[in-house]
């Protein structure tokens, strides 16, 4: 399979902290990759690295064949390189087609002068970006609340909300920074069906995820992360027999194969 991400021999020091050792990934074409390990693994600290929001001490990051290593993050997601946080980042007084359209706008250029002289080529633009979000929260289940404020909105709501307005800025590529995080269990299973759906069309998705059943459920391939190191990266099957990852996060291989037994 294509490489669409290489993360080679990457390291990151916060002071005399090195959160990261000389790490090594690669994220193939199409497929959900898993990230995995403990808390404090270096987990979100590698999605911060490829997203440009640290600077690494050393390695580099390749996306689609473009030497990404310490670019800022505007250029990153120029690039591609869509990111969701652990924390929500939406515009609460807006509603939901406004948020999912501020990601729609990211690929157009004619916004400033066209908005103050109301031009024929921002009205065009104007109705596309408005179709392409209508269009992805059709498809994410989410049309329905379309003209509801955010703030109003049940936290899992909300963060289908956050996954819309990342697949309107069309990456190539999806950074879900624990998606399940504090969601009860309805809420769970409309997640893991918008990550499905996204999973069907095509794009490649790079998830953290500390629910171990969603992740031995969707991902392809999964890395595994344990104080700043690669310690294994393989199939669901595989990471659910490596003793060294039962031993150092896993526990029991029952508790967590799940449908995969």
């Amino acid at each position: 399979m294509t490489s669409i991400l290489t993360i080679k021999d990457l390291s990151v020091r916060f002071g005399g902290v090195l959160a990261l050792s000389n790490v090594n990934c690669k994220v193939h074409s199409g497929e959900i990759h898993g990230l995995i390990g403990p808390n404090g693994a270096g987990k979100s600290t590698l999605f911060n690295a490829v997203s440009g929001l640290v600077r690494p001490a050393g390695g580099r990051i390749t996306f689609m064949s473009r030497d990404i290593t310490g670019i800022p993050p505007h250029e990153v997601a120029d690039a591609g390189i869509a990111r969701t946080f652990q924390n929500l980042k939406l515009f609460e007084e807006m509603t939901v087609m406004e948020n999912v359209i501020t990601g729609a706008l990211c690929g157009y250029g004619t916004r400033f002068w066209g908005s103050l002289f109301c031009g024929r080529k921002t009205r065009i633009e104007d109705r596309e970006v408005e179709e392409k979000a209508a269009s992805i929260l059709e498809s994410l289940g989410l049309i329905a609340i379309k003209d509801k404020f955010v703030n109003g909105l049940p936290y899992g709501q909300k963060k289908g909300v956050e996954l819309a307005r990342s697949l309107a800025t069309d990456p190539k590529i999806l950074l879900l920074d624990e998606p399940k995080a504090g969601m009860n269990i309805e809420e769970s299973e409309t997640i893991m069906s918008m990550l499905a759906t996204i999973r069907e069309a095509g794009l490649t998705i790079f998830l953290v995820e500390h629910d171990m059943r969603m992740v031995m459920d969707l991902s392809d391939r999964i890395t595994v992360l344990h104080f700043g190191m690669k310690i294994a990266e393989g199939t669901p099957d595989e990471i659910a027999n490596d003793k060294t990852v039962i031993d150092a996060y896993l526990g029991r291989k029952s508790d967590i194969i799940g449908s995969r037994a």
